[in-house]
């Protein structure tokens, strides 16, 4: 488990991480998750030692990771996929990090192959692609066969098929037990990879939840419903028959409840009733208790990346201009983080 407690880092006038405080378990993919300039890379460099901490600590199992015996084989990290010689082939630039931490030379060409770079281990590095580079790193970053991974936007510059391979080997490395801290600006992905938030904005933290718990909170729910024999127009009273009756009577308990809604049609012209801010739970219970039967009860959410940008509203460092800002003018924030 990696523990932060009271974290703070001040340069100069500069508060990068104000009293951060949170866990990362073992055996879940942990995204972290803030704006540019929100202090999550210095939040992680601050975990693995780089740099000290104005206050606060960060422990992994219970200890600093300056104090670790054997810190290759405890942590993996990758925070600068780009920290490489660039005339050291892949392998030797694995090599001698192997040979630092007292690994076997063939654990190099293990890795190696693990993300497949084994065809390009003997050319050099400055040559790479931003993908190979970010590939080379996840290689270092698995040296040791670490018990937790801290990985800072891992997927940058990989290719759908790399997307999908680091998405899949992190699930695999947390269903193995490991602990596994990863940062990212691509909300779509993960949501698809984390099964737990860290989110923070301005050095503090936002969130701290699973995934499915920060959407929740952080969006409106709206559900589709549609009696059961409704056709085009029936939810509007435009048929006629069992389907019309079905239609008119779940709108009738819907307005006995108290529940807002609003007339709409699917994809195939099927008419549907949109329930704001009542779950598929409790519409179908409404529905139940009239003894209406139901052919689609569909609940809809915002995405991570909407309720990703609602969770930190204010909390951005950097925000674009526009109208009468003017295009890309940033914006200036008082120490509240609001506009100025």
């Amino acid at each position: 488990m990696i523990e932060v407690q009271g974290l703070s880092k001040r340069y100069g006038a500069v508060q990068a991480v104000d009293d951060l405080t949170f866990t990362v378990q073992p055996g879940h993919v942990t995204g972290f998750l803030g704006p540019n300039g929100a202090g999550k890379s210095t939040t992680m460099r601050m975990i693995v030692g780089l740099d000290k901490p104005s206050s606060g600590t960060a422990l992994i199992d219970g200890t600093l990771y300056t104090a670790l015996p054997n810190p290759a084989q405890k942590v993996g990290a990758l925070l600068d996929a780009k920290g490489v010689h660039p005339n050291r082939s892949a392998r030797a630039s694995l090599l001698w990090q192997a040979q630092a931490a007292g690994l076997p030379a063939s654990r190099v060409d293990e890795v190696l192959g693990l993300v497949g770079l084994s065809e390009v281990a003997g050319k050099r590095v400055g040559g790479f692609s931003l993908g190979m580079n970010q590939r080379l790193g996840i290689a270092a970053a698995l040296l040791g066969d670490p018990e937790y991974l801290i990985l800072d936007e891992p997927v940058n510059g990989l290719d759908p098929e790399g997307i999908r391979w680091v998405r899949r080997l992190l699930q695999t490395l947390a269903a193995e037990g490991r602990t596994v801290l990863v940062s990212s600006h691509m909300l779509a992905e993960m949501a698809q990879t984390a099964d737990h938030l860290i989110v923070i904005g301005r050095g503090k933290l936002v969130a701290d939840t699973s995934v499915d718990d920060f959407i929740r909170a952080n969006s409106r729910v709206t559900t589709l419903v549609r009696a059961a024999g409704a056709g085009a127009g029936a939810g509007a009273g435009a048929g006629a028959g069992a389907g019309a009756g079905a239609g008119e009577a779940l709108e009738a308990a819907l307005a006995a409840a108290g529940a807002a809604f609003t007339r709409a049609a699917d994809a195939d012209g099927r008419a549907v009733l949109e329930v704001p801010d009542l779950s598929s739970d409790e519409v179908g219970a409404i529905a139940f208790d009239a003894r209406v039967p139901l052919a689609e009860l569909t609940e809809r959410r915002a995405s991570l990346e909407e309720a990703y940008i609602q969770s930190t509203e204010g909390h951005a460092q950097y925000v674009a201009g526009g109208g009468e800002g003017g295009v890309g003018k940033q914006q200036p924030h008082t120490p509240e983080g609001h506009n100025a």
